[in-house]
This record gives C-alpha cells, structure tokens and sequence, in this order.
C-alpha cells in the first residue's frame, strides 16, 4: 500500500508542477523572422583549390604522364645506367667481390 501512496504523491507533484507554468509571450512575428534566418541565402565562401578547375587538373595530369614517360625512356637507356656506374666508380660506390668479408680464397 505505501508503494501506491509514493506513486500517487509523484502523479501530484507532476500535476502541480504543470500548472507551475506560466504561458510564454512571443512576438506575432517570432515565426517569419526565424523562417528567413533559416533560409536566408549565406553567401559561400570560394574554396582555396578554386583555381584548379577540371581543365588544369587534366593539363597538369598530361604533363605528369609526359614527365613521367620521358623519366622511363631515360632510365631504360643504356646510356644512363653507364653514367650511373661512371658516377658510382669515380666517387667510390661500388664494391668490388675481391673485398668482401665473405671471400674464402
């Protein structure tokens, strides 16, 4: 029985804290006013990659491909890998089977 009592005192105390209320004054034009701030038209600002529209990405990635095709020509030349291995030679890059650790002779 004291549980129904506790139960019954909370249904009041909720009851008189909802006439505890007071009604709320609002602007007539409270509602249009928050309508235009919701959908008024914000001005964007330009992102920092703006210049970089879709024709200069597909130049820049043409100049890639360009770049990179001539970079693969070069380095499968013959010429290249000799200068490679002049470069190695003369600055002492090179390691010689004669001098290694490993050598049983």
């Amino acid at each position: 029985m004291e549980t129904n009592n506790n139960i019954q005192k909370k249904i009041d105390d909720t009851f008189a804290a909802i006439d505890a209320i007071e009604n709320v004054n609002v602007s007539p034009f409270f509602k249009d006013k928050t309508m235009q701030r919701l959908f008024a038209e914000k001005e964007e600002v330009a992102p920092a990659w703006n210049w970089f529209t879709p024709k200069w990405q597909l130049a820049t990635l043409a100049c890639l491909i360009v770049l990179n095709v001539m970079a693969i020509r070069q380095y499968n030349s013959n010429k290249y890998m000799t200068n490679v291995d002049e470069f190695a030679e003369t600055y002492g890059l090179t390691s010689s089977s004669d001098e290694t650790l490993l050598n049983l002779k």
